[in-house]
This record gives structure tokens, sequence and C-alpha cells, in this order.
């Protein structure tokens, strides 16, 4: 259960935010947190600091990790700007059985322990709900945020965490494989199905390459696809939120199509239950033997991913009735509502999200901006996914202002039916979800 727990953390923090996805393994300083041995802190005694409290340590200048790099040179604007220091505490994963990231930040924001945290959607959305994060609104800055970060880290009617980036799911295809048999890329559920079929007719036993983690984006895009693109998103909310509309009625048509999937053999369930993601159905994918996996923006780029294949690669999103639709995770940085320094948080929180900033990070990473004002010159691949972004058509795969925790929740109901569960079996489990979420806020 402890790797489990930890392999979510690793997922958020690395697939849903890539732009800070090295969880670093290594001692930053020799002096350990007295309070977790999974900490490791480089705290000098000071009066203008910001303690930050995230899965990384401060760049080694001649270390080689871009995501790394793209924030420290952020950091250090802020520092040159405001005089100031930022002290990184760093959650190590070495010691991970003892607890996870999620575990330490929940504790840490509860006591006042740091300034300003990196937070994964859940602990965004439970300590958003405590009052234990400020409303960042006012700040300068949030002026030139997508609206997409809005509505994902808003409780309660207040921005209580912010990104530096966007991180979009979609579909990554062959388009060498699609061409062969003479596919059209799909854009609706029955689209891809018939392709599937198609492949199958022509030998190729699974076309999709499936693990354990990503399989919900499925789920989300046709789950959510009205409620984003042309529905009203917070009457919506709201009546889930207030027990009159149904999770699972929302739900059930993507875990229909994903078992139709899994009983057509289109995906090998037993595979996908114990596969990692990237490195569990990859190789498969980039030997040409599967045309269809499943990842973020990120893994288009990086070469230990799916950045050299050898064929043309095509990145869109799942499919729904809309069209091909990507799917939206993000963390954010947030500052604690009694953090001691917490003008100096505020103000270093500022600086980093200024579009000066995030055009840094963003052509350093080459991700999607969380400001509507800066654009990333992706690569082809990436063109029909990020053609969606720019459209504003997309679903979130998690939202703080839902009060049934979103991606984590989907993603374990999601490995239920990988495991023989029913769909009506899997709906029962949004249902009592949505019964404790409800009894909570009473």
């Amino acid at each position: 259960m402890k790797k489990s727990k930890f392999k979510k953390l690793f997922t958020y923090v690395t697939a849903c935010f890539a732009g800070l996805a090295a969880i670093s393994l290594a001692a930053c300083a020799e002096r350990a947190d007295s309070n977790s041995n999974n900490l490791i802190a480089t705290e000098e005694k000071r009066a203008d600091v910001v303690n930050l409290f995230g899965p990384m340590e401060k760049t080694d200048p001649n270390a080689h990790n871009i995501a790394r790099t793209a924030f420290d040179l952020t950091v250090a604007m802020a520092e040159e700007k405001l005089d100031l220091e930022v002290i990184y505490r760093t959650y190590t994963a070495e010691n991970y059985q003892e607890k996870t990231y999620d575990d330490v930040s929940l504790d840490r924001v509860r006591n006042n322990m740091d300034d300003l945290y990196l937070l994964n959607p859940d602990a965004i959305q439970l300590l958003g709900s405590e009052g234990k994060l400020m409303d960042l609104s006012g700040l300068e800055h949030t002026k030139n945020l997508r609206e997409v970060v809005k509505t994902a880290n808003t409780v309660d009617g207040k921005l209580v965490a912010i990104p530096q980036e966007i991180v979009a799911y979609g579909l990554f295809l062959n388009k060498d494989l699609f061409d062969k048999y003479g596919l059209k890329l799909p854009e609706t559920p029955e689209d891809f199905l018939e392709c599937c079929e198609t492949f199958q007719e022509n030998g190729i036993e699974t076309p999709v390459g499936a693990n354990r983690w990503w399989l919900e984006g499925f789920v989300f895009a046709q789950a959510y696809a009205d409620l984003y693109n042309g529905g009203d998103t917070e009457a919506e909310i709201e009546a889930l939120n207030q027990g009159k509309r149904k999770y699972s009625d929302y739900m059930r048509p993507g875990f229909a199509f994903l078992k139709e999937m899994i009983d057509k053999g289109y995906i090998d369930a037993e595979k996908a239950y114990t596969y990692e993601a990237i490195d569990g159905e990859g190789p498969d994918f980039l030997a040409q033997k599967t045309p269809i996996v499943m990842a973020y923006w990120g893994a288009a780029n990086a070469e230990t991913a799916y950045g050299a294949p050898d064929f043309e690669l095509k990145v869109i999103g799942f499919p729904s009735k809309l069209g091909h639709m990507p799917v939206v995770s993000m963390t954010g940085y947030a500052v604690g509502a009694d953090a001691e320094h917490s003008k100096n948080a505020l103000d270093t929180l500022d600086i980093i999200l200024s579009d000066e900033a995030l055009q840094i990070y963003t052509k350093t990473n080459n991700v999607i901006s969380s400001s509507k004002n800066v654009d990333v010159d992706c690569i082809p691949a990436l063109k029909p996914l990020n053609d969606k972004m720019k459209e504003n058509h997309y679903v979130l795969g998690s939202n703080a202002g839902m009060n049934v925790e979103q991606w984590g929740n989907t993603c374990l109901i999601v490995r239920k039916l990988l495991n023989g569960a029913s769909v009506d079996e899997c709906m029962a489990e949004f249902d009592q979800l949505q019964e404790k979420a409800l009894k909570n806020n009473k």
C-alpha cells in the first residue's frame, strides 16, 4: 500500500507536472529535518527568506536537469528582485516507505512549517477546504492566468494554488501505421473503436498499450466533455457537490467504453494492471508493435520517453462526442494561510508567475504556460493537442472545486475494472465517495 501511495505521488509530480518532474533521491545537506527522515533542509538564519517545500532540491549549476533548471531560473529572478533567499526544504523518496509526499506535505501545511509549497491536486483540494491555504487571487499576475488554472484550483471561491505550467494528457499515435491501413485519426469513441478493430484485423493483437495510471483519460474525456465545453460549468459542479447530480452518471459512459475495449482485447487488462507508465507499454510502441499509447505533453519532447521515435508521431486528445479532447491535470504552488514569511512568499510567487519569468520557464521546458500571454513553440507532433488547448477545448482531470477528488480516485477505480470489476460495481464506488463527501460537508 505504501508503494502504491508513492507511485501516485510520482505520477502527479512527474507526469502531471513535468516542469518539476525530478524527485531527488540525493541529500542536499547533512542535517535532516527533525520532523521526518524524508526531509532535507538547507536553512540559514536570515530575516528575508522564503521556505519552499517541494520534491526538488536546488539545482547544481552543472547538473543536466532541464526541469529543475527552469524553475531555479525563475526563483533566482525573484531572489534578485526582492533581495531575499528562497530556502529549499526537500522531500526525498529514499525513505518513502515511511511517508508519501502527500502525507508529509499535508502535515507540514497543517503545522505551518514552511511558507511556499508545491502541492498535488488532492492536497490542494483538501487543504483549501480546511482553510489552510491563502487566497492568491489578489496577486498582480493572476490576471494573466488561463481560465483552466483558475477553474482547477479554486476552492470555496478562493484561488488557492497556481502552477507554472499546464500539463495536457493525450493519445500518442504512430501516424505511419494509421496511414498504412487508411485510417483517419480518431475523433469520437466510435471512431476509436473502428480503428482498433481494423488494427486487430490486420494482425495487431493489442492496439492500445496501456498502464495502470492513465486510462482514466478515456473516462474524463467522455464524462466531462459537455461540462467543460459549453455547459454551465459552475452550476453543474455545484449540483454535484450538493448531491443533485451523481458523479457516477457522468463516469458511466467512459467506464463502459473501457470495458468494451477490454472485452474486445483492444487493451490487455492484465498487463495494464501491472505496467508502470511508459516503462511498461513504451517499448512495444517504439518498436511499432502497438500503434496507440497515452502520455502527457512532456513525453513527446523527452528522448527518454517518446521524443525520438522511428516513425511519425502525432499527439491528439482522447475521444469524446465533441471530438478529441485533452485531459488536463496540474499541481500548484500554494502559500500557507499562517505562513511566517507570508508577504515574502506571496511576492516571490507573483514574480515567478510573471509573464517575464514564465517566458523563460516555458521556453526552457517547452511546456504549456499557465499564462494566456505566453505561447509554447511546440514540435509538430504536439500541434493537434496544442491547437485544442489554444481553443480552450479540454476537460479537467483534477478540479479542486469538486468535493470528490477526481484523478486519484478515478485511477484507483479504473484499476478495479482492469481487475475484473463490473461497470456497475465501479459506479457504486463513485456513489460511495460522493455520499462520504456529502456527509463530511454537512
